[in-house]
């Protein structure tokens, strides 16, 4: 992980072909929004893991009261308790394009946050469950899968969405 000064600085790569890929810091500037972690640091047990999450390849403008409100309960309360038996778990996590932007219109601000998961339990089960929440409240539906991929479908209006394998409960 570098910053846009040491890109530049180190390689002859510059500023403004960065900035023609991805967003940097100034896009997030004074623009009222957070930088909203897709994979949040929280979720990752070694400094490097949390360190990588701090991309803003990893970031969506997130409304601050969400951002800093019920997202953050569901990161670090709800899929803490509903992952405990889980050695292993799944997750992919989402943004629905918004209709307004930051930044000169470089940076899009997603109408809605989603996450999804899926683990095999220490009793040999699945389990399964999703949440969304609209950028623009300070709530969060936590869904179970099929629930949040239906959503999903009618948002993105692009056919059916599947988030996992079959062998992940929908109901």
């Amino acid at each position: 992980m570098q910053t846009v000064g040491t890109l530049t600085n180190a390689t002859d790569v510059t500023k403004e072909e960065i900035m023609a890929s991805q967003a940097v810091n100034e896009d997030y500037e004074s623009s009222g929004w957070d930088r909203g972690h897709l994979n949040p640091n929280g979720q990752h047990n070694s400094l490097i893991k949390r360190n990588a999450t701090f991309t803003l390849t990893n970031a969506v403008p997130m409304n601050p009261s969400l951002n800093r409100g019920q997202w953050r309960v569901y990161e670090q309360q709800t899929m803490y308790s509903k992952t405990e038996n889980c050695p292993t778990t799944y997750v992919i996590v989402g943004a629905v394009p918004g209709n307004f932007n930051i930044s000169g219109d470089r940076v899009n601000i997603p109408d809605y946050i989603w996450a999804s998961a899926c683990c095999k339990t220490t009793n040999n089960t699945v389990i399964a469950w999703g949440a969304i929440a609209q950028n623009d409240q300070n709530n969060v539906q936590v869904l179970k899968l099929g629930e949040l991929e239906t959503n999903l479908t009618r948002l993105y209006n692009r056919g059916a969405v599947s988030l996992f394998h079959v062998d992940c409960p929908r109901t």
